[in-house]
């Protein structure tokens, strides 16, 4: 099929050159000029493992290319696809749709004479599609638009792979035009066998809101529970695998932490409390979950703090901080739980050093103050003591043996659980790590 994925971003990109990878003909549209002109030059504008060579495969293969203009990708395309982003509108909750609702009207003005479905695949509030068309209606009453929605079930630093082998494929279109693209776009997965779930447009954009409100839930509820363990002696990952063999409870989403981020996870439930308070249906277990994952970073920060002998004998030492994205293999810092616990450590007057391996450069416009290091082991030199607050695969096999030596003293807060205690312990190190016993 002739698709054109609109915004070029996680969602955009990955779906773009994956479909081209299954062999329609794609193009990547942007109205971002820079972005169009890198990803020409073969340079992806975002890092997620496996996407810069999947997408120069596609470009040799000429099922894939790169534009800003309207008017000449959508002349003979079949399916559009709105990848564009839905941040949180500034100083509040409710998800911001303006970029969704742009790239429709350009589709709306630039569209061919043929059939085009128009599908939504950006995260929106529900009823996004039923707005889209109204405007429609509105705007291009006669065109041969025909609307369908169609969410991601990304994960940063594994799209590929999510992409390209699925646990489901969700797409909610609006009649059976739509419906008859989407199955000739998707076919491929329909005769692996992968579940194709066809529903209303509302039903599909509440199935991704649902599902991710549902994992934020049981990655705070672990959270809640390992605080627990601390306290009566319990270790939360026996818990964690004991309850996680159960079925209905199952494993995954039970690894304890300094509490969720990213871009999809902290806007997506503050979108859907939005939309179940102007219902009047609020959903109140959600609300604590968003309040409980707000809490739990400072909690982190007061743990290091703690480490160094509290606030008074705090203040004035080095720690080094490993990880600043909001999980491995990404680059993505947006709501990473460094970007709370970081700047409470300096408002408790401890100096800050820092080592990621791909998020330097979008840390250091967002941090001040913070000494960005070259490595791990560059971080931790002279140092009080180390945090690991993101789990890159690196940090599980540094030499701890020139770690410690090169601190100032043997400290180390584990945000991750990634070593284990008795042996760090006897090892010599003051070692603290989340709901297990030290």
């Amino acid at each position: 099929m002739k698709v054109v994925a609109i915004g070029t971003g996680y969602v955009g990109l990955v779906t773009g050159v994956c479909y081209a990878s299954l062999g329609h003909d794609v193009v990547c549209l942007d109205i971002d000029a820079e972005k169009i002109a890198q990803l020409k030059g073969g340079q992806s504008p975002i890092f997620e493992p496996g996407l810069e060579d999947r997408m120069a495969q596609a470009v040799k293969a000429r099922k894939l290319r790169f534009a800003t203009d309207y008017t000449s990708t959508l002349q003979d395309a079949q399916i559009a696809i709105i990848a564009v982003g839905t941040p949180s509108e500034e100083g509040g909750s409710k998800a911001n749709t303006s970029f969704v609702e742009a790239a429709f009207k350009s589709i709306m003005e630039h569209q061919g004479s043929a059939p085009l479905t128009v599908v939504v695949k950006s995260t929106v509030p529900i009823g996004t599609n039923d707005r889209l068309k109204a405007l429609q209606q509105q705007h291009a009453a006669d065109a041969s638009i025909h609307l369908a929605s169609n969410p991601e079930f990304l994960r940063e630093g594994a799209a590929i792979d999510d992409f390209m082998n699925p646990d489901r494929i969700v797409v909610g279109p609006r009649d059976e035009i739509a419906a008859n693209a989407l199955r000739q776009l998707n076919q491929s997965f329909i005769d692996r066998d992968v579940a194709y779930i066809e529903v209303s447009a509302s039903s599909a954009e509440m199935i991704k809101y649902a599902a991710n409100a549902f994992l934020a839930t049981k990655i705070t509820f672990i959270n809640e529970v390992a605080s627990l363990c601390e306290r009566v002696g319990a270790n939360v990952e026996d818990v964690a695998h004991g309850i996680g063999l159960d079925q209905r409870i199952g494993p995954d989403f039970l690894a304890t932490g300094p509490g969720y981020g990213g871009s999809c996870f902290p806007k997506d439930t503050l979108a859907l409390v939005d939309t179940a308070q102007v219902e009047g249906s609020p959903v109140r277990i959600l609300e604590a979950v968003i309040d409980v994952n707000e809490a739990r970073k400072q909690e982190m920060a007061e743990k290091v703090i703690e480490s160094l002998g509290g606030p008074d004998s705090a203040c004035g030492k080095t720690v080094a901080i490993w990880g600043l994205t909001f999980k491995p293999n990404t680059d993505d810092l947006r709501d990473s739980p460094s970007i709370a616990i970081i700047p409470a450590l300096q408002k408790a007057g401890i100096n800050v050093r820092a080592f990621d391996p791909q998020g330097m450069e979008g840390a250091a416009e967002l941090f001040d103050g913070v000494d960005f290091r070259p490595s791990a082991l560059d971080a931790v030199a002279d140092a009080d003591g180390l945090c690991l607050v993101t789990h890159w695969p690196e940090f599980s096999s540094v030499d701890l043996g020139a770690v410690k030596a090169a601190l100032k003293a043997p400290r180390f807060v584990d945000l991750r659980n990634v070593f284990d205690p008795k042996t760090m312990t006897e090892a010599g190190w003051d070692y603290r790590s989340l709901g297990r016993p030290s």
